[in-house]
């Protein structure tokens, strides 16, 4: 296999899983959907026996990425996908509505299997944010954003992962992968969905920093957390 057909499978697997993942509906009815989705995946990561020092690191958290969501796949050629929600928390420790994003990555390395997961990224300093915000941030240290990987079964926080700048709960819904790993991955603004949700040309800066933009339906969300 020629090198320069590794781009074209990596971009198809990442294709392919996407549609596996999207959600249906109108838009608004989708957007809807996600957030629900996200305020139960925080619920259960709350209270999961599983979840090592979830509650802890959510309290100190700047923000969190809730993927209710998100496929991986791979052999050899990996892939992700997932649809998800990102909040802010403010100087007065409240905690913004949902701006909508995409997880969608692809790598090449040893992996093998399929899962399906929900993940909760505390992101922990506004460099995280920025990133996000300002680049569609992408993952790993050749990005300048790092991210450790905690939850079940993923041994607690080791020095590389109190360093990280983003750590990554997961719980697997469905399926084994091998290789857990967010390196390559980058989040990707869903205009459709936050236009949806909020009205014509909202921006993600306009939901979560400048505070333009509410929703009463994300209630559910916003309670969950409150809590931390």
């Amino acid at each position: 296999m020629k090198t320069a057909t590794l781009p074209a499978i990596a971009l198809l697997c990442v294709l392919s899983l996407t549609s596996c993942v999207e959600v249906t509906g109108t838009p608004a009815e989708a957007a809807q959907d996600i957030v629900d989705r996200a305020a139960a995946t925080v619920e259960r990561f709350a209270t999961g026996k599983d979840e090592i020092g979830f509650t802890k690191y959510i309290a100190e958290a700047r923000a969190v990425v809730i993927l209710p969501r998100a496929i991986k796949a791979g052999f050899l050629f990996g892939a992700e996908a997932g649809n998800g929600v990102l909040a802010v928390r403010g100087t007065d420790g409240a905690w913004s509505p949902p701006a909508f994003y995409s997880l969608a990555g692809a790598s090449f390395g040893f992996q093998i299997g399929i899962q399906d997961v929900e993940t909760v990224l505390i992101v922990r300093n506004e460099k995280a944010i920025d990133a996000i915000l300002e680049h569609q941030a992408k993952f790993g240290a050749d990005a300048g954003l790092t991210v450790g990987v905690l939850g079940a079964g993923v041994e607690a926080a080791t020095t590389a992962n109190l360093d990280a700048d983003v750590l990554a709960f997961t719980h697997a819904i469905v399926g084994a992968y091998g290789g857990v790993s967010f390196e390559g991955s980058a989040l990707v603004r869903r205009k459709d969905l936050n236009e949806a949700y909020y009205g014509e040309g909202v921006t993600p800066q306009d939901i979560v920093r400048a505070g333009k933009h509410t929703n009463a339906k994300a209630a559910p969300l916003s309670a969950a957390l409150a809590k931390f």
